[in-house]
């Protein structure tokens, strides 16, 4: 079964094709970086305009590179939420418009369930399993029980990981999007050269970023003082604050994960958004693995990290609503 995908949630033109939720066949995207980069963050209008602008002919080059006809296709899915509206607009659009053209099923998927599914791309993942999302908007902790039995165990209670990742960059100047741009630079610096907050929630696996990044730049506007006319101590100050900022946000992650994995019995364990390209990040929890026996760790593939239109394609497949195109079970449109 063969799903032609779109993903326009945020700023990045997607589409991918995807057989049997789990080979991808083709998958394009369109980044906009440079488009929003001296705004230092995504402005909605502009990246709806570029959708509008590139998803034609990503659906084109993702038909060309899997050598495929529109009429080869079993199903269209677009991202439906959340995200931007009018961005998430032309995605859906799109694909209802070529499911009407076609007279096959659309699927709506949800953003958050296609990062989940993101590790059901190219492996043999299978629930039971527990997810620790962190992307740009989001950070859960979520049990996925069964296709249809979803549990979110803990979320962030203000900024994401990526928001606070973006932030920081801001602070140190370092570039757009944050998220890659802090981890080039803390790879430059020293981990425990700055002593910053975990926070304590109540609730054992709600995590909060807000006074981490409010740390942060406490932090940056006493050492630049401190640093003032000496641009090597600057550069040096940079690293060891991005290094030192980056420990904290993944040792937080990590000991959370650990304990829920601990507590709840489960033994695989997925990693996936967009923060999930994350080096220092992936490395912890590689290393935590390989001193426990039994316990199996899934990461996506670097390129279905962010947002793509390959994990919707798998979210919109292992839909337990709409896993068979043969029945009217499969036309419902709904979203899990």
């Amino acid at each position: 079964m063969r799903i032609l995908a779109l993903e326009t949630s945020c700023d990045d033109t997607a589409c991918a094709i995807v057989e049997d939720g789990r080979r991808v066949l083709a998958s394009v995207v369109k980044s906009q970086d440079s488009v929003h980069a001296p705004f230092g963050g995504v402005i909605p209008e502009l990246a709806a305009r570029n959708h509008i602008q590139w998803v034609n002919p990503c659906v084109a080059e993702a038909l060309a590179s899997a050598k495929l006809e529109l009429s080869e296709i079993d199903a269209f899915a677009a991202t439906l939420g959340p995200g931007l509206v009018g961005s998430l607009l032309v995605g859906a659009g799109t694909a209802k418009a070529l499911s009407f053209l076609t007279g096959r099923p659309f699927i709506g998927v949800n953003h958050l369930t296609a990062h989940i599914c993101s590790n059901f791309l190219e492996s043999d993942l299978e629930p039971p399993f527990l997810c620790l999302l962190v992307s740009g908007g989001h950070t859960q902790l979520v049990k996925v029980n069964a296709l249809d039995d979803i549990e979110i165990v803990g979320q962030t209670l203000d900024d994401a990981v990526g928001e606070a990742y973006d932030k920081v960059a801001r602070l140190l100047d370092a570039g757009f999007p944050g998220g890659p741009a802090v981890d080039k630079l803390a790879q430059q610096g020293d981990p425990n050269a700055y002593s910053l907050p975990i926070a304590v929630t109540k609730h054992p696996y709600d995590f909060s970023f807000s006074g981490l990044k409010t740390a942060v730049m406490r932090l940056i506007e006493r050492e630049t003082v401190a640093c003032a006319g000496d641009p090597s101590a600057l550069a040096l100050m940079r690293g060891n604050v991005a290094a030192s900022f980056q420990a904290t946000v993944v040792r937080t992650l990590f000991l959370k994960t650990q304990r829920l994995m601990q507590e709840s019995g489960f033994q695989t364990l997925s990693i996936a958004g967009g923060v999930s390209a994350n080096t220092a990040l992936r490395a912890v929890f590689q290393e935590w693995i390989t001193r426990c026996p039994g316990i199996r760790l899934f990461v996506p593939h670097l390129g279905y990290c962010t947002d793509n239109a390959a994990m919707v394609g798998s979210s919109a497949f292992f839909n337990p609503l709409t896993h068979d195109a043969k029945t009217e079970v499969f036309s419902r449109k709904l979203v899990i």
